[in-house]
Order: C-alpha cells, then structure tokens, then sequence
C-alpha cells in the first residue's frame, strides 16, 4: 500500500506523508512512530521527484524561495512539539478529510494571478508550522493554493511544490529529533517500498498516464483512516 500511495503522489510532485499516514493510521501504528516515519518516507520521495522535475527545467526556484524562508523555520519549531495522542489524531483526520476531498475533485485552472511577497511569506509559515506539528511536507496545502488562486499551473504547482516539500520534511524531522524519534523496525522495507513507488510514479508522470482511478481508490482509502482515527 505504502508504494501505491508513493506512486500516486510521486507522479504530481508530493512525497505522499499524508498518504503515509492514512495507512499507518489503518494498522493501528501509534503517534510516536507515525509522525517521524511519514516525514522519513516522504523525504525519500521528494527528492526523486525534487530530481525529476529541476531535470526537466520546471521548478521556479525564484517563486519558492519565499515560501521556503518562513516555512523551514516554522516546520522545525512545529517538529519539536508534542501532541497528545487524542488531539494528534483529531487534527491527522482533518487534514485526511481534506486531502480525500482533494483527491476526488479533478484540478482546476484559474485566470493566471501574480503572487505577492508578504502572503508567500505568511502562506509559507502557516503551512510549515502545521506540517512540523502532524508530519506531512506541506504539498498538500500549497499545491491547491497555487493551483485555485491561479497562481500557476497544475505542472507548475506539482514542480514547486517538490522541492518544498523535501526542505520543510527535513526541517520537521530535524525538529522532531531535538526531542527523540522511535521508529520501527519495518521502516526498511518501507523506505524499499516507496523508492519504488516515487520513481514508477515519476516515470508515469511523464508518459502523462492517466492517474483518475487510482485518486479516487486512495480517496477513499484515506477517508476510511480518517474515520479510524476519530472512532479508534
């Protein structure tokens, strides 16, 4: 399940810890493990597609940069907090909800729009913060933004957010370890299983394979640890 899931997020530029989640939350894996796994797994997936799409020429670095100023601080400070099992899993299963919707809505394309300095700045410290505090890269707030408020493409937005994602995991995970990580030992066979994942996913972004299907099954997939999380 863990390369499914890389393969998908993989394929639109994001290293899938939301994803990572969702199917850690369905094996029963505690808070403790869950949190520095997913951002382990997704730094491994990241940099593939981080590598596949600065390849390509697509990353605009001049536009990440300001995200990435407030969101590295902000994910590092979040790593280093601890949240209560109960509170852990009610923000994981919002975020979860949120990803799922996302999943089943197709991409929309909005009138292209000019960022302004100050709300990167402040989009890129919410997003960091929130992703240090549950475990995820972020990817799964920015690229909707970008995309929605028509800020770039769907091939832009995928391309920047890659390398995002990687710098704000390590920031998170980096902050996570000032307080002490535990992990278990399958993580091996699941950094296996997502390397795989991330580059079938990056090789299937660029023969532009449809990716319908696949969203929608990992939809529901992630609504079912959504609910988990909240009943459990």
């Amino acid at each position: 399940m863990l390369a499914v899931v890389a393969a998908l997020y993989a394929s639109v530029g994001h290293g899938g810890a939301s994803g990572y989640l969702a199917v850690m939350a369905l094996f029963g894996v505690s808070a403790t493990v869950m949190r520095p796994t997913a951002l382990i797994l997704n730094v491994l997936v990241s940099f593939l597609a981080t590598v596949m799409f600065a390849r390509a020429g697509q990353v605009r670095w001049r536009m990440l940069v300001p995200f990435v100023i407030t969101s590295v601080p902000m994910a590092f400070l979040g790593g280093t907090r601890t949240l209560q099992d109960s509170s852990f899993r009610i923000v994981v299963a919002v975020v979860l909800v949120f990803v799922a919707v996302r999943l089943f809505i197709p991409a929309l394309q909005r009138p292209a729009r000019t960022l302004s300095l100050p709300i990167a700045l402040v989009i890129g410290a919410v997003i960091g913060a929130l992703s240090g505090l549950i475990g995820v890269g972020g990817g799964i707030f920015l690229t909707p933004l970008l995309i929605l408020w028509g800020w770039s493409t769907p091939r832009e937005a995928a391309a920047l957010s890659a390398p995002f994602i990687l710098v704000n995991s390590i920031a998170g995970l980096t902050g996570m370890m000032t307080q002490g990580i535990h992990c278990e030992q399958w993580i091996w066979w699941a950094c296996a299983a997502v390397v795989v994942g991330g580059w079938i996913g990056a090789q299937w972004s660029i023969r532009g394979a449809s990716q319908r299907t696949l969203r929608v099954l990992l939809g529901v997939v992630i609504l079912v640890a959504a609910m988990k999380f909240v009943l459990v």
